[in-house]
């Protein structure tokens, strides 16, 4: 088999366009996701107080996303690797974008849970669908980069979305509350991002008129030689896949992992404020903070996982720190200064191995079977943003402080990352010279 040349011209030139072309757009397309996915925890603490919601009441509702998400989750990963992306990934932001500005409408608690539900089905696909198109144009040492390229979403969207939101909640427009200005202003990007994706997305290589006509050919071949040795060694059907060892274990390890991270994600403003005292909007910005210590950190974890192959190890150490890190954010009696410096590194150490994580599926498996499993993955994954809401909101409303609940939820990365250490993977690739490295 043929040994592909990553360090001429034509793989460079290859590699930085496919990067410039792809890259924004999918980043741009998570951001507005994941924004949508979590700005419920920027607008709890005034639609509670507005709407008397309990502690048990937004835990089930930030929580119920994650049970319409499951339904669709495989199915989409398969709809992309099989028909492509392009307006697969159009009707997911139209429709999530409809659905966000939805939740700016309710007023029961049936109805919050109703609106959570559709957001969740609607956006159901697109994480494990992005993750499987980025595969159709990325080899496999430039896809931990690319999965950070995609990843690097979560930290900025958070980060740049808290002082956002802040600035929203001040909006009164027709009498209106500003929680319900944040869904509806911060949801119609989706729908407009969802007709562009529709016009410049493109679904794979040999469609891309933007390449050269050599470059297209270098980088077929480049993903056709990686698919004839997974095919050489193994060929595994999807059923097999999800009865495979390491899709078992990757799949509980997420899910532990998650435990953590959604609930860091949907108290993180309402811990700020209760440890500092300070003002609901003065909190929101606050919790930018830790999403920007996670983006520094993302970006070097992921450089150095391509550098040196080793992906287990670039999965492994971020979610111990993770675990140590949360926990010392919840010891009682320290000033704010010390609980913000320990939620910056937790948010830092919670970031760093996601990209590393999302390489190792595709590492064993190909095409529709490595598809199928990245979805199977993510729905397990998605299930504790659903069960770690739900329990953390009920605790809190039986009377039950941080200090106690979040050491038994940091407990969650720790586990993953002993699942994760179990992991069978073939032989970590050798470390590329900077020459090879566009």
């Amino acid at each position: 088999m043929d040994r592909i040349d990553f360090s001429s011209p034509l793989a460079k030139a290859t590699r930085v366009r496919i990067a410039a072309r792809i890259l924004p757009l999918v980043f741009v397309m998570y951001a507005v996701a994941y924004l949508d996915r979590a700005n419920v925890s920027f607008g709890k603490l005034p639609m509670v107080e507005e709407l008397g919601f309990s502690e048990k009441v937004y835990g089930w509702g930030a929580g119920i996303f994650f049970i319409g998400y499951l339904a669709f989750e495989i199915p989409g990963a398969l709809i992309v690797e099989r028909f492509g992306a392009r307006k697969w990934m159009a009707r997911i932001l139209i429709s999530w974008g409809l659905c966000t500005a939805a939740v700016g409408l309710v007023r029961t608690s049936g109805e919050f849970y109703t609106a959570r539900f559709l957001l969740g089905m609607a956006e159901a696909g697109f994480f494990p669908g992005i993750i499987v198109y980025l595969n159709h144009w990325f080899a496999p040492g430039d896809r931990a980069r690319a999965m950070s390229g995609l990843i690097l979403a979560i930290p900025i969207t958070m980060g740049l979305g808290a002082p956002l939101s802040a600035a929203i909640l001040g909006i009164h427009w027709f009498g209106a509350s500003g929680w319900r200005w944040l869904f509806i202003l911060e949801g119609l990007p989706a729908v407009a991002l969802g007709i562009f994706t529709l016009f410049y997305l493109t679904d794979r290589p040999k469609q891309a008129h933007w390449l050269s006509a050599e470059q297209r050919d270098w980088i077929e071949k480049t993903l056709e030689t990686e698919r004839l040795s997974k095919r050489a060694s193994e060929y595994v059907t999807i059923w097999q896949a999800f009865r495979q060892r390491n899709v078992i274990l990757l799949s509980l390890a997420m899910f532990s992992a998650n435990l953590n991270s959604y609930t860091f994600v949907f108290w993180l403003p309402t811990v700020i404020k209760e440890a500092s005292g300070y003002s609901i909007r003065a909190a929101t910005l606050f919790s930018a903070l830790p999403y920007v210590a996670g983006l520094i950190a993302m970006i070097v974890a992921s450089y150095l996982s391509d550098r040196s192959g080793r992906r287990q190890a670039y999965t492994i150490v971020p979610m111990i720190l993770t675990t140590v890190l949360l926990t010392a954010s919840a010891l009682p009696g320290q000033p704010f200064w010390r609980v913000m410096m320990w939620l910056c590194l937790a948010g830092a150490a919670m970031n760093a191995g996601s990209p590393s994580f999302w390489v190792l599926p595709t590492m064993t498996l190909q095409s529709s079977a490595a598809a199928a499993s990245i979805g199977m993955i993510n729905s397990l994954a998605n299930l504790s943003g659903f069960v770690a809401p739900a329990i953390v909101g009920m605790l809190l409303s039986r009377g039950f402080p941080n200090a106690q609940i979040v050491p038994v939820v940091a407990c969650g990365p720790l586990v993953g990352a002993a699942l994760v250490a179990a992991l069978r993977m073939p032989p970590a690739s050798a470390p590329r010279t900077e020459a090879q490295v566009p």
